[in-house]
């Protein structure tokens, strides 16, 4: 349907999306328009295409498909638009005052002889001009959000386009849209590509070939990798275009002329994204730099030992005292071993060493999750990594926090602090070490801890590993596991895997591990559902969402994907009065589903807020595996809250969706650095990369009370056996020997 009328009211709108809730009066009624559209503003005259549709608590709405503005052509439309305040600064009287100076030529003098708006009176000739660049700048954002729209470009994109080139986003469009891809958050090359073709860019033209090989390396480190080798980039990038070989070494050349890649020589030809290469060899230089020696007598130290043990009634094994010893003596020490081995014990004493020698110690982790968790073991206070280096706004000129977001600590404002002791380092990727060790002064004490048999982070990188195989830092691997740790059948059955020993699956003498015996599909997803929905969470007296479903895949029918599908119909049906969202894709979110961020966006803003609901802490920044439930979805605003630990509010426009996935059930490789009350594993067949020992160790780690695998015994035995681990390109442990040599 069409309507005509002027905007009334601008109920809400979204700078981001475009997203806006407005009434338009026509000649009849008041309605009102949902929809993403171009920046209009009160008073405007307009015509809205769309589908009329019924909200059932907001009554009739136009959902629009389009609107354009209608140019008004007499004094008194022109006076209602510039009355509705669109236009800063200008009020009734004096819109009333401006249209009786120049009637129906109004418009026509703002646009072509602004000056002449001092001669009414409350207009200097600065003002005049301010007046005449917001109505300038109106009509150039609407012009070119219609000229974008005919390249497929939706509003909300168009919205980011406009903010980040301005006018410049014409010759962008026309010399090169890869650019796009680039330079504005959430286009990627696909999309880049598809702007392309419609603006007549040639299948084989140079611009196309640069971008699909910056895209091809883009995506890899999206999947651990901190470069590729030359070959399997060219051939990934061959996968999406048609491009000759020579073609591609050409503009790799290019590339590296432009400052975009760094083409190393390592044996074979190393092609790093630029920025990953010079992060990996300043982390390798601060590392160094960092590791110097403390003159301490082994005496002395073994003496405070003493003390230390005595203070928190404990006692140290052999290892155990070695560790607290390098962790004085070395500025760079690295503590590693699996679970029940004394990490937590060791920690505890090295932190004591230096409280009685009136240090100062910092403590941190890479997620919410396992700050939590080390707070709780150590009695300290314990930060997440982006907190601790106060990930904020960057400031403008005059002081007040509204660029991109940045980390306040680094080498110009470094932390304060004797030492620094980081937990869970497996989980930490190559851009959030470098971030850390910026903000760190050489004479600190850097302690590392983590689990190195885990898998490694989800981001670029291999940093714990590459770190202990590099042989420049003092490391102990606590191997011991201690009596009361050994009780627990999870540890004792986590170090046989690790080791490649076969693990008993009778479920004798186990009271938190269990094995149950399925090879039909069919049958494993009901025994999942019967496990998460009743026995688990009765057994344990926890709620079924705190079960934690890990699979080893994404597709398939014990995929992920296909599971969440299935939880969430169980766990969370459909009912009258919850309010659920079905995006195009296919997708559905409803009010108390579980939710995972798959993404780090340290735009997100979140807020805590009391019972009452007043605001007690806010801050940015939302990372990828965190959880929570969806608290409320807001189809009118067209936003969804979700609530993540420590009551940390953070609002989705719907436009972010695919930032969010449901996390009923959740891969094995995304749940590392999390804790779960219990954990379902269905284990039945898959390709061997994914179905290996480093991936049953991790699944098996991630549970506090109770392990249950519903599947294959065959499939368990072959993980157990099978070490192939999917090959990760990082150049970390060979930047550090560089450094040293």
């Amino acid at each position: 349907m069409t309507i005509k009328g002027y905007i009334s009211k601008i109920i809400y709108r979204s700078d981001e999306t475009g997203y806006t809730v407005m009434t338009v009066e026509t000649e009849n009624e008041e309605v009102c328009c949902v929809g993403a559209m171009a920046v209009f503003d009160e008073g405007e005259y307009v015509e809205v295409e769309g589908e009329s549709i019924f909200h059932p608590q907001y009554g009739d709405q136009i959902r629009v498909s389009s609107v354009h503005a209608i140019t008004p052509t007499d004094a008194a439309d022109m006076e209602r638009y510039l009355a509705s305040g669109a236009i800063t600064g200008i009020g009734a009287a004096l819109a009333k005052r401006i249209v009786k100076k120049f009637g129906d030529d109004t418009f026509r003098i703002m646009d072509e002889e602004p000056e002449r708006l001092s001669e009414v009176k409350g207009i200097s000739e600065a003002g005049a001009m301010r007046i005449a660049e917001q109505f300038a700048r109106k009509h150039e954002l609407r012009n070119a959000m219609i000229y974008l729209q005919h390249f497929g470009i939706s509003n909300a994109l168009a919205v980011k386009i406009y903010a980040f080139y301005g006018e410049r986003m014409y010759s962008v469009l026309r010399d090169n849209p890869y650019r796009l891809a680039e330079d504005i958050p959430g286009v990627g090359f696909k999309s880049a590509d598809e702007i392309a073709m419609r603006a007549g860019i040639s299948p084989d033209d140079d611009f196309r070939v640069r971008a699909a090989l910056l895209y091809a390396l883009t995506t890899a480190t999206g999947l651990g990798h901190v470069y590729l080798p030359e070959r399997e980039l060219m051939l990934r990038t061959a996968e999406m275009i048609p491009a000759e070989e020579e073609q591609m070494k050409q503009q790799l050349i290019r590339l590296f002329s432009d400052n975009k890649i760094v083409i190393k020589e390592e044996g074979e030809r190393n092609i790093y994204i630029s920025s990953f290469y010079y992060m990996e060899l300043n982390v390798a230089r601060m590392l160094c730099d960092l590791n110097c020696s403390f003159n301490i007598s082994d005496k002395k130290i073994e003496e405070r030992i003493q003390g230390v043990t005595k203070d928190l009634d404990i006692e140290l094994d052999d290892l155990q005292k070695q560790a607290v010893t390098e962790a004085v003596k070395r500025g760079v020490f690295v503590l590693t071993g699996g679970p029940g081995t004394g990490k937590t014990t060791t920690i505890n004493a090295i932190i004591r060493f230096f409280e009685r020698e009136g240090m100062d110690v910092l403590l941190a982790a890479p997620t919410g999750r396992a700050a939590k968790r080390m707070s709780e073991t150590t009695g300290m206070e314990a930060k997440t990594v982006h907190r601790l280096l106060e990930l904020q706004k960057r400031p403008d000129e005059g002081g007040v926090n509204v660029g991109p977001l940045e980390f306040s600590r680094n080498e110009s404002n470094p932390l304060e602090t004797d030492v620094m002791i980081v937990d869970e380092v497996s989980m930490v990727d190559i851009s959030l070490i470098y971030a850390l060790l910026k903000a760190i002064q050489v004479g600190t004490r850097v302690i590392l801890v983590g689990d190195v048999n885990q898998l490694p982070s989800v981001g670029p990188g291999n940093v714990l590993k590459d770190i202990i195989n590099s042989g420049r830092f003092n490391t102990v691997r606590l191997e011991k596991i201690f009596r009361q740790a050994a009780e627990s059948s999870i540890i004792v059955n986590a170090h046989k895997i690790n080791r490649g020993e076969e693990i008993s699956l009778d479920n004798r003498m186990n009271n938190d591990f269990f094995f149950l015996e399925r090879r039909d599909v069919k049958n494993i997803i009901e025994g999942i559902i019967y496990l998460v929905q009743t026995k688990i969470s009765g057994y344990l007296g926890i709620s079924p969402l705190e079960v934690q479903v890990l699979t080893p895949m994404r597709a398939g029918e014990l995929g992920c994907e296909s599971l969440n599908l299935t939880l969430q119909n169980t766990l969370n049906p459909g009912a009258r009065g919850k309010t659920e969202k079905v995006f195009d894709n296919g997708k559905v979110f409803r009010e108390g589903d579980k939710v995972m961020q798959i993404k780090n966006d340290y735009q997100l803003e979140w807020v805590i807020k009391s019972l009452r609901g007043i605001v007690i802490d806010s801050g940015s920044g939302v990372f990828n595996g965190d959880c929570g439930i969806i608290k409320e979805i807001d189809l009118v605003t067209e936003h969804i809250t979700v609530e993540f630990e420590e009551g940390r509010l953070v609002e989705y426009a719907f436009s972010q969706h695919d930032e969010l996935v449901l996390a009923y059930a959740v891969t094995i490789h995304k749940s590392q650095g999390s804790e779960y009350p219990a954990v379902v594993m269905p284990l039945l067949n898959g390709p061997s990369l994914l179905f290996n020992r480093n991936v049953l160790y991790t699944a098996v780690t991630r549970a506090k009370k109770c392990v249950t695998i519903i599947g294959s015994s065959d499939t368990v035995r072959t993980m157990i056996r099978n070490t192939m681990e999917q090959k990760r390109y990082s150049g970390l442990e060979r930047a550090i020997r560089e450094v040293e040599e």
